[in-house]
């Protein structure tokens, strides 16, 4: 057993109904990309079944489910680096619970960061020091405002240097117009974090560029497709 990457789906603002066996299906195929490519390692991926699909508020189930994910996935597995990926709701679950010693990297795909609750704390970031962070937003996202998560990658990038963003223009919140380079982007990720693979060039330049362009990476068209080093 080399690594674990645990993915989080999508949620719900507030809702105390079962987690949603669509959200969870929508992760299966990057479970599977990821599990292909980092065979050679024993890299191990799973999609976390929440208890319910909601947030709800200041409970934040889905973080909590989360941090119970990757505690599980030490208890299991041993002292292995984790990674944690998610996806809109589930993308701000990942970044909560990337505090946990066990976590080498984190992967938000466009994710739920609001900011319509002026008197509450910002979104945290200090858990995040010494893990590896990147970000992936369509700019057509009419559910997750891009906009919001540019702002959060800005704040985490000042307490952790790792940090990077990519946009991805023209692309929705399920980011299905190139769901094929960005699983190839998270690929790329991954295999570098948790075992020290080399990266292709566009994130090694997105994680040194400075703030925005670093934080404001083009995902290319065909990204991946015979770029990708071994």
């Amino acid at each position: 057993m080399g690594g674990v990457v645990l993915l989080l789906p999508d949620g719900e603002p507030v809702s105390e109904r079962r987690a949603s066996a669509r959200a969870h299906a929508a992760a299966l195929p990057m479970g599977r990309e990821l599990a292909r490519a980092g065979r050679s390692e024993g890299l191990v991926a799973q999609v976390v079944r929440y208890r319910r699909r909601g947030w709800n508020g200041p409970d934040a189930e889905l973080a909590a489910d989360a941090s119970w994910a990757v505690a599980e996935a030490v208890r299991r597995y041993g002292d292995v680096p984790v990674c944690l990926i998610g996806h809109g709701m589930g993308a701000r679950a990942a970044l909560r619970a990337a505090g946990h010693p066990a976590v080498g990297a984190v992967l938000a795909l466009a994710p739920w960061l609001p900011e319509d609750d002026v008197a509450a704390e910002p979104e945290p970031v200090r858990q995040l020091t010494g893990r590896r962070v990147l970000i992936v937003h369509g700019t057509d996202d009419a559910r997750t405002d891009p906009e919001l998560s540019f702002r959060f990658a800005a704040r985490a990038k000042k307490a952790n240097r790792e940090t990077c963003r990519f946009e991805v223009h023209t692309d929705g919140h399920g980011l299905r117009q190139y769901a094929d380079e960005v699983r190839a982007l998270a690929a790329d990720f991954v295999l570098g974090a948790l075992f020290a693979r080399p990266v292709t060039r566009p994130l090694t330049d997105a994680m040194a560029a400075p703030p925005p362009i670093g934080l404001r990476m083009p995902l290319a068209a065909g990204f991946g497709s015979g770029s990708r080093r071994r």
